[in-house]
């Protein structure tokens, strides 16, 4: 049941990411959903590879690289699905950020 709560939240994250960050558009709840769904399996399973391929440049930049590299693969996931948009290398990095900070304070709110 947790998981079904953390990907309704997280497809509304999406949605107040386009809403916020000018340069994402997604089309309605339901491809919110669709997006939710595809970026936690790319996060399960790319990006993992992805941050250790780029780990000394990781340790380089003292971990900031990795933002860029959330904001990377957020991009590709839009690349997969239609009626999900991002437009520029920094809406994609700006909408990670707003999708992982609300994912992250609602599992914490969710793990009580």
């Amino acid at each position: 049941m947790r998981i079904f709560f953390l990907w309704i939240i997280n497809a509304l994250a999406v949605l107040l990411a386009a809403y916020i960050v000018p340069g994402i558009v997604v089309s309605g709840f339901y491809t919110a959903l669709i997006v939710a769904l595809v970026l936690g399996l790319v996060n399960l399973v790319i990006r993992p590879i992805v941050l250790l391929l780029t780990l000394p440049i990781n340790i380089l930049t003292l971990g900031l690289f990795t933002f860029v590299i959330n904001g990377l693969l957020f991009w590709l996931v839009s690349t997969f699905i239609k009626g999900f948009e991002v437009r520029g290398f920094f809406a994609a990095i700006l909408g990670s950020l707003v999708v992982s900070m609300v994912s992250w304070f609602a599992g914490r709110l969710l793990a009580k």
